[in-house]
């Protein structure tokens, strides 16, 4: 039976070991927790266990990404509202009492998007605050398609929390290396061949895109104030596009 009144946290994971006992222990207080397992080898599944998560297996094949797994889980959870958390999230207590007051109120949007604080090379990124995501909403009324970087359609009302509260961010544990950083442009972009397979780039967006991704992170989002991190990750979200662009022309001259 649906719980109306009631937060089920989903998280998806494959071989998450890493952060997922500090996240399960952040997201106690809610009425469900979900795994969503794509078939991992570590210890993830015994963490979840332990936790006394419900688990639920999304078969991985050749998916490298979680979207894909995102509307079977939302399918299959038992409370109307809905927080979805990557593996290596933390929920505050505060962020936690502000979902529940908000469900409680008369008109709650049906969505929210969170703010999320990013880390690189040991420092917090500004350039990369708030970071929203859209990740809490109604269970009946949001579709969530299988495309990397989507983000989920919400059928109503969808607002923000203020960004000037740091207490109701999601904290993310990551803090990427630039061959981590690296590894994901190649896989992230591959995935993003699907998502705009009708967009035709030409030999202007080679240079276009990366240098108004870089001034947008280093000049306009504040990275120039993260010292020499702030600038090498402007130049990495420049690079993500010039791959994006370049695997979107080699695709169209029907290179392998």
């Amino acid at each position: 039976m649906m719980n109306q009144h009631g937060i089920s946290v989903i998280i998806h994971t494959y071989n998450a070991e890493q952060h997922l006992e500090r996240v399960l222990q952040s997201v106690a207080g809610f009425d469900e927790l979900i795994v969503c397992d794509m078939e991992s080898t570590d210890a993830t599944l015994a963490i979840a266990e332990r936790h006394g998560c419900r688990i639920l297996t999304f078969p991985r094949g050749e998916h490298r990404i979680a979207e894909p797994a995102r509307q079977f889980a939302i399918d299959r959870a038992s409370c109307d509202w809905i927080l979805t958390v990557d593996a290596d999230e933390l929920v505050s207590p505060e962020l936690r009492d502000y979902l529940y007051a908000h469900i409680a109120t008369e008109q709650p949007a049906a969505g929210l998007y969170l703010a999320r604080r990013n880390y690189f090379m040991g420092r917090f990124l500004h350039a990369a605050y708030p970071d929203y995501v859209l990740r809490f909403f109604r269970r009946e009324q949001t579709t969530w398609a299988p495309y990397v970087h989507t983000l989920p359609v919400v059928v109503g009302e969808v607002a923000r929390i203020d960004k000037r509260r740091h207490e109701l961010a999601l904290e993310h544990l990551a803090n990427d290396s630039v061959a981590v950083i690296l590894r994901k442009t190649n896989d992230y972009s591959d995935n993003e061949q699907i998502k705009r397979s009708g967009k035709r780039y030409g030999v202007a967006a080679l240079f276009l895109r990366p240098l108004v991704r870089f001034t947008k992170s280093y000049f306009i989002k504040g990275g120039c104030r993260d010292g020499v991190p702030g600038l090498i990750h402007a130049l990495l979200d420049g690079v993500y596009q010039l791959v994006m662009v370049a695997k979107n022309i080699e695709r169209r001259q029907g290179k392998p």
